[in-house]
């Protein structure tokens, strides 16, 4: 009940921040490897870790604004508020122009459209059935 106007997504993008400019790691950098078969190994970077969890937290946000039925404005606010600043930093900072911050902006662009897709839907529909005995008032 305490994450309802809070946007997830959040997360992930301080983590990328803290990553590219506090720590100045490449997003390339290879955290782990995962063995395939043929002994094969696939490595996993950093800028793949930050993806996978900004999708999972977008899985959790969906989950949220449906359970819900409507996010509430602020909800709104806040998440389209991320998505301005996602999309600005993509922009004007030019250390922060990679994939990975772009496909975070993409998840957050999904996010805004979900939850105002979702806020139109849960609109109540009043239907009135009609009997031939009884006509409607």
């Amino acid at each position: 009940m305490y994450l309802i106007s809070f946007p997830l997504l959040l997360i992930p993008f301080a983590l990328y921040n803290m990553v590219a400019f506090l720590l100045n790691m490449p997003f390339t950098e290879t955290v782990f490897t995962l063995p395939l078969a043929g002994n094969r190994r696939m490595p996993v970077n950093i800028g793949d870790l930050l993806l996978s969890l900004s999708m999972l937290l977008l899985y959790v946000e969906v989950l949220k604004a449906a359970r819900f039925r409507a996010k509430t404005a602020m909800d709104h606010a806040l998440a389209f508020m991320l998505l301005a600043a996602i999309a600005s930093e993509l922009v004007l900072v030019p250390a922060a122009a990679t994939s990975t911050l772009l496909l975070m902006a993409v998840l957050s662009f999904v996010d805004v459209i979900t939850g105002l897709s979702l806020l139109s839907r849960s609109e109540v529909r009043n239907i009135v059935l009609e009997t031939p005995d009884q006509p409607v008032t």
